[in-house]
């Protein structure tokens, strides 16, 4: 069954709703550490905890008059606290509350990333294994090279794949700090303390040495990283892209029953989920600079990175999100072709074994300049050129090579196995 295209549990995280939610779950956590370092009464804390509530309508509506979104949010809180409210925000600037909730939700959608990296993982191991000994044609620049298994190239997929997961784990370190150190990062007005209590209570790490925010290259790498899981997706999708052509055909996305590929060539069965994945993948790259650019602020900070990461940071995770479900789900369910393959494989008579043919001359003998000359004119005489006229005949007609080889080792020459032989050692080392 394919999955639809709605992301439920990673667009909520970027919600004004869940965002506000982050950004009381902060203040509490203040509050409380407050509390525990007896600097505000516990009962305080008790009633912030049982009264504090906000409702995003009324917080646009109290913006629209003092254009400050967190003092909007504070103000909305108050009205549902009471008295009790004067112990909220104490000594804090809008920073420490806004950097900290996003930590939390760049965090979460972390998690959500991960958890659909993995599932794309088994998708492409469980392929790896199905074609494990499916042989087919390698190329390099485009061109037909020597023979691998489609198994083995998914094999490198799943390699990258495990790369990418490891990359991100680091970030989701890097990414999950906090800071609580009020204007400029001084602590002038809160003890270093509370934010200590207040990010362990969060499930983060204090920032190291912030100003009055976070700095700028942790969220810049947060972009950049995905960007790259973005680049690997895409260098899946490209090669689907080119596996799937009409004269090429080995694999296919799957095309579901009443599906149409254009409005005009009723033939037609386009690879448009693998297009719409490398379209995507342009999109993250072009978000890497713009965070890239959010890095130099003025002096302890501005807020020109603000505007920016309202519109990249929900993107970056949304689409890498989508992306995820959209390719796991298009390695699943992808058509794979073995004869056409092996036709493809063997067009032209077995150009591709011309190496085992070199190879074998000269451990016969023969000088590797001349080997490699008799093997080439073989070669490119059989090149485009009508049925009847290929490489393996011209190979055993061929009085320099016949004089050399037997027609059992020839013909041992043009066996795929050989180029199979050693590529479990590739699997060993992925555990499929």
């Amino acid at each position: 069954m394919i999955e639809r295209y709605t992301l439920p549990e990673m667009g909520e995280l970027w919600t004004d709703t869940y965002k506000l939610r982050t950004w009381l779950q902060v203040e509490v956590a203040v509050c409380e550490a407050q509390a525990e370092l007896g600097k505000i009464p516990e009962e305080a804390v008790e009633e912030i905890k049982a009264k504090a509530n906000f409702d995003p309508e009324r917080v646009l509506e109290i913006e629209a008059e003092v254009r400050h979104d967190m003092i909007a949010f504070l103000t909305n809180v108050n009205e549902y606290v009471g008295d009790a409210g004067r112990y909220i925000h104490l000594g804090l600037t809008s920073s420490d509350v806004l950097d900290t909730a996003l930590a939390l939700q760049l965090v979460g959608s972390l998690n959500i990333i991960l958890e659909r990296l993995e599932q794309l993982s088994q998708a492409i191991r469980y392929q790896a294994q199905q074609h494990r000994y499916t042989v087919m044609i390698g190329r390099s620049h485009g061109i037909h090279a020597e023979p691998i298994t489609f198994g083995f190239k998914l094999a490198g997929w799943l390699a990258e794949v495990c790369r990418q997961r490891d990359r991100l784990v680091g970030l989701r370190r890097e990414i999950s700090v906090g800071k609580i150190s009020g204007a400029v990062g001084t602590y002038a007005n809160i003890d270093p303390k509370v934010e200590a209590i207040a990010c362990q209570k969060l499930g983060l790490e204090p920032d190291t040495a912030s100003t009055q925010i976070i700095s700028r290259d942790r969220h810049a790498n947060y972009v950049q990283q995905l960007a790259l899981l973005g680049a690997t997706i895409e260098r899946f999708a490209v090669e689907i892209r080119n596996l799937q052509k009409s004269d090429v055909l080995e694999v296919e996305e799957f095309f579901a029953k009443g599906q149409k590929g254009s409005s005009a060539m009723p033939h037609k069965r386009n690879p448009i989920r693998s297009e719409r994945l490398t379209g995507m993948a342009r999109i993250l790259r072009g978000h890497a600079v713009a965070a890239l650019e959010n890095v130099a602020l003025w002096h302890e900070r501005d807020i020109s990175h603000s505007s920016v990461e309202r519109v990249i940071l929900p993107d970056v995770c949304i689409l890498t999100h989508f992306m995820l479900v959209e390719i796991t789900d298009l390695v699943k369910h992808l058509l794979v072709y073995p004869e056409n393959m092996k036709r493809n494989m063997n067009i032209y008579g077995g150009v591709v074994f011309s190496q085992r043919v070199l190879l074998a001359l000269v451990e016969k003998g023969m000088g590797r300049e001349e080997a490699y000359s008799v093997v080439q004119s073989c070669a490119h005489q059989a090149w485009n050129q009508p049925e009847g006229n290929n490489f393996h005949d011209l190979i055993t007609q061929d009085s320099r090579v016949v004089e050399k080889l037997t027609p059992e080792e020839i013909e041992d020459c043009f066996d795929p196995q050989h180029h199979l032989q050693n590529l479990d050692e590739v699997y060993q080392r992925l555990g499929i």
